[in-house]
């Protein structure tokens, strides 16, 4: 497959700190890529690196073109959406104020309510609380509309961080069931950074393990499970 997101030598940190040191990865056209790693690793840090939100150096590419140099304004309209940890949710607006908020970038009305009834199709949760203020949603809820706002972006790139994170086991097996449908049908390919190993290498296709801000194993999902360091420290036997 054609690749749509690689780094080379990517450094990037806070102020006079670098968190990541020389990182390369690539994400596929139409592919999953996850990114494992501890707290403190630098998972957060690097999908910020990407779209442009801290200070970062190296080569950053998508679909071939260089956005090193870019704004976060910019990248978000080449179509690299980010779901951040925390939601990041509207609180005081409503469900769908909150998926149109999505869409601000486009100007296509008539595609945009057709997306609009798409991820409802998706998440059909939102669809009943569609006017329902969103800081009055469950957390399961509040993550399926984070996931639906950035698909009203119309990405080709999906970033989510820790999508499970403080979720009920059945809620995150459902919002995992779903991406995986988003990137099959829709063709959204996904960096997926998720402290649930397990959950995460059931539906990649390619992973990554950071440590201190630099990666120390790669290679397809398949392959990662089977790697003896990463099944005791992240999987668990």
């Amino acid at each position: 497959m054609p690749v749509l997101l690689e780094t080379k030598g990517l450094s990037a940190g806070y102020g006079a700190t670098n968190v990541l040191r020389d990182v390369g990865f690539k994400v596929e056209q139409g592919g999953i890529t996850t990114v494992l790693g501890a707290n403190g690793a630098g998972k957060t840090t690097l999908l910020r690196a990407v779209c442009g939100m801290i200070r970062r150096s190296g080569d950053i590419r998508f679909s071939g073109q260089s956005i090193s140099g870019r704004a976060t304004e910019d990248i978000v309209r080449l179509g690299i959406a980010h779901v951040p940890d925390g939601r990041g949710t509207f609180v005081d607006l409503t469900t769908e104020e909150n998926l149109r908020v999505g869409a601000y970038t486009r100007r296509d009305k008539q595609a945009v309510a057709k997306d609009l009834e798409r991820v409802y199709g998706y998440f059909p949760k939102l669809k009943e609380r569609r006017q329902q203020q969103a800081g009055t949603l469950s957390g399961g809820e509040q993550q399926m509309l984070a996931v639906a706002r950035a698909l009203m972006l119309r990405p080709r790139l999906l970033l989510l961080d820790e999508p499970s994170f403080g979720l009920a086991p059945l809620i995150v097996q459902d919002i995992f069931r779903i991406m995986r449908r988003i990137n099959q049908e829709d063709g959204v390919s996904m960096l997926l950074v998720e402290q649930n190993a397990t959950l995460a290498l059931d539906l990649a296709t390619d992973a990554y393990v950071l440590e201190t801000g630099q990666v120390v194993v790669s290679g397809p999902a398949e392959s990662i499970r089977k790697d003896e360091s990463v099944r005791r420290s992240y999987l668990g036997y």
